[in-house]
C-alpha cells in the first residue's frame, strides 16, 4: 500500500518565491517611473525616512542588513547623490548617515510606488486577513531573529 502523501510545509520557498517576483515587479515599475534606485537600496531609504543622520551601526540592525553588503549599497548610494556619510566628531570610527536634497525629492515617487505596490500584494485581502497574515509573518521573524541572536 502507498504511503500517505505528507504535506510538504513550504512558506521559506514561498516566501523566497514572492520576494524574487515582488522585487522584479517593484523594480519594473521604479524604473519606467524614473526612480534611479532599486527595491534594495529602498529598504535603506524607508529606514533613512524615518530616522534620518542614524549611525552605519544602527542602519544595519534596522535594515537586517550585513555590514558589508550595507556598506558597498551605501557606496552607490552615495555615489548616485542620495545620502552622505558624516564621522562622529566625538568618536571618529563611528560614521553617520544623512539623507540629501535629491533623496528628498525622490522620496515621495517612491513611496507613492511602494504603496502601489504593497496594495497589488494585498488584492483581494480583508483587513483581518492582513492583520493575521502580519502577525504571523512578525511571528517568524521573531523565531528567525532569537535564534540568529543565539537567544534559542
Amino acid at each position: 500500500m502507498a504511503k500517505a502523501m505528507r504535506h510538504q510545509k513550504q512558506a521559506g520557498f514561498l516566501m523566497a518565491k514572492i520576494r524574487q517576483v515582488g522585487e522584479r515587479i517593484f523594480d519594473c515599475k521604479l524604473r519606467k517611473s524614473g526612480v534611479e534606485i532599486n527595491p534594495a537600496q529602498g529598504r535603506i531609504m524607508f529606514v533613512l525616512w524615518q530616522n534620518d543622520g542614524i549611525s552605519i551601526q544602527e542602519l544595519a540592525v534596522k535594515t537586517q542588513l550585513g555590514k558589508s553588503t550595507l556598506t558597498s549599497m551605501l557606496d552607490r548610494l552615495e555615489a548616485m547623490g542620495y545620502v552622505r556619510r558624516q564621522r562622529s566628531e566625538q568618536d571618529r570610527r563611528k560614521i553617520f548617515i544623512f539623507r540629501t536634497a535629491k533623496d528628498r525629492m525622490m522620496e515621495k515617487q517612491y513611496v507613492e510606488l511602494s504603496e502601489a505596490m504593497t496594495d497589488l500584494w494585498y488584492k483581494g485581502f480583508s483587513r483581518g486577513d492582513i492583520e493575521a497574515f502580519e502577525a504571523y509573518l512578525q511571528r517568524i521573524l521573531d523565531n528567525l531573529t532569537k535564534l540568529e541572536a543565539g537567544d534559542e
